[in-house]
């Protein structure tokens, strides 16, 4: 445990933060894995864009790496098309 008050601080709001990124990667691969899980392209097409969305917030907030975030779009644009 930390002694000094501001290393106690930087730890509390250290926890917070990792919670809440860890909540936003949760919503991120829950949308992925409705994309893929859809059963009409329809359905596909309309959650490809919900996921894009996130994919893009994650990646400008350094949630995840860019090059991981277009990769990964990439991918579900490729399997979107294929239904």
């Amino acid at each position: 445990m930390p002694n000094i008050k501001s290393a106690k601080k930087r730890m509390e709001l250290s926890r917070k933060w990792n919670e809440a990124n860890r909540r936003k990667r949760a919503t991120l691969r829950t949308a992925v894995r409705k994309v893929r899980a859809a059963e009409t392209a329809e359905e596909a097409a309309e959650l490809y864009q919900k996921a894009v969305v996130l994919i893009d917030r994650a990646a400008g907030r350094r949630l995840m790496h860019p090059n991981r975030a277009a990769r990964l779009k990439s991918r579900l644009s490729k399997h979107v098309k294929a239904l």
